[in-house]
């Protein structure tokens, strides 16, 4: 490809980029004088069911030892390095995996919790009942189809058509004035989790950065008609609303592949350059531009796979979790020192489950309740909420016999706290958490 090529195309990238910015208002001066409190959400989806057991474990001696004796071959140390131990302010001891060596320090900071054995519910259910099938529960727990539905949705009976972070958007759309700029992104493509009622919401499609348009063709010319192509569909009323606000979330797509693709070297702070880092690299772009757009609150989605840990998991668990620690850490770095903004956006984790403290060969299987991450400047770190599961087999907690612990906190409740710092009213939590009415706490403390 030569020079005049690569030069036409990203002129036909950066008429697009140029016009987005144009509809938005390049400079919104109204909207950041008039809303310059920002807040946003940072979504980190861990595909596959992440085994929180050798997320967080219990050092206590008779816990530590109920854990090493259930969780056999899989118990940590398990040779990827010393266990990382912190120590809650009542001073109960727990330790991290070694692969979350980068984070490990923003416990002592206070801008790192864990949320423990939370998972999705529709009331609260003892063993026994669970066993007694006397209240209701999730539909199809254990699917890995219907739970990352349901996680994303917050309803436990199905997808609800809107997402939880799409919802807590919705509730606080006013905001962010007159910006037409989207205020749920997912970095991964479409997800449930950003769909709201009333916001707008976008998706980056794949590999943005080395193909802005979305189109890459050979020669460049066949690329840019094909853009040009798309770009005149999309431009065509068809008189149908649904088609028409399909086209609009893809135009808005490629619109803001183009700014990013644009932009995103002026993010200073080195991100690892895998999967997880690419994506937290693109949020931190997108929330440099926030006065740019005129945004005042914003909701991210990124998704990382692998977690789906049935065999081989030792060494493979530990990967995952090097990857996600040193991307969380370079997240946090950006926030605080590059954009000097760390109280005001929070990153946390949700996965399609937790999985079980018995293992299954080098692997372990689908579970139920589950361990979380949260961090921030806005994070009462250094401590752990909700209640850390009994290690015992068949225990209080357990759901059966092998360790796929019943949750002690609910994901409306883990939501709903993290909702209501972002902005979301007492009077609007129900509407966005359908089923939270039905726990005692509806804040679970974590954030300032």
């Amino acid at each position: 490809m030569n020079d005049f090529q690569i030069s036409r195309r990203r002129m036909i990238a950066g008429l697009g980029a140029t016009a987005f910015l144009a509809r938005l208002g390049r400079i919104n001066a109204l909207a950041q004088a008039g809303f310059p409190d920002y807040k946003a959400l940072v979504c980190v989806f861990l595909s596959g069911g992440n085994d929180g057991h050798n997320t967080v474990i219990p050092l206590a001696q008779s816990e530590f030892d109920a854990y090493k004796a259930a969780r056999g071959s899989l118990a940590l140390p398990d040779g990827n390095g010393p266990i990382l131990p912190v120590q809650c302010p009542d001073g109960t001891p727990y330790a991290f995996n070694p692969g979350l060596q980068a984070i490990h320090p923003l416990w002592a900071q206070g801008r790192l919790a864990v949320l423990a054995n939370a998972g999705m519910m529709v009331q609260p259910v003892t063993r026994a009942q669970y066993l007694a099938n006397a209240v209701k529960v999730p539909t199809n727990l254990f699917s890995h189809a219907d739970q990352i539905l349901q996680m994303q949705s917050g309803v436990p009976s199905g997808s609800g058509g809107t997402g939880w972070g799409g919802r807590a958007a919705d509730a606080v759309q006013s905001l962010n004035g007159a910006s037409a700029f989207p205020s749920t992104v997912s970095i991964a493509g479409p997800a449930l989790f950003g769909a709201g009622s009333i916001v707008q919401s976008a998706s980056l499609l794949p590999g943005f950065n080395l193909d802005p348009s979305g189109m890459n063709l050979w020669p460049a010319s066949a690329g840019a008609a094909r853009l040009a192509g798309l770009q005149q569909v999309l431009a065509l009323d068809s008189g149908m609303t649904l088609i028409q606000a399909a086209n609009k979330v893809r135009k808005d797509a490629l619109d803001l592949n183009a700014l990013l693709a644009g932009t995103q070297s002026t993010i200073a702070t080195p991100f690892p350059g895998t999967s997880i880092g690419n994506q937290l690299k693109q949020v931190a772009t997108l929330v440099k531009l926030r006065g740019t757009v005129g945004m005042s609150r914003q909701v991210f989605y990124c998704n990382f796979g692998g977690f789906d840990t049935h065999s081989t998991q030792s060494w493979q668990h530990w990967d995952l979790l090097t990857d996600l620690s040193e991307a969380l850490a370079a997240f946090e770095t950006c926030m605080d020192t590059e954009l000097d903004i760390p109280d005001q956006v929070t990153a946390f984790t949700l996965s399609d489950f937790g999985r079980t403290l018995q293992p299954s060969g080098t692997g372990c299987d689908h579970g139920w309740g589950n361990h979380h991450l949260i961090l921030g400047g806005a994070v009462r770190g250094g401590r752990l909420y909700g209640s850390f599961p009994s290690m015992a087999l068949g225990g209080p907690d357990d759901s059966g016999s092998r360790g796929a612990m019943i949750p002690s906190t609910s994901i409306d409740q883990y939501g709903a706290t993290l909702a209501a710092w972002f902005g979301v009213s007492p009077s609007q939590l129900a509407s966005v958490f359908p089923n939270l009415g039905n726990f005692a706490a509806q804040n679970l403390g974590f954030l300032g």
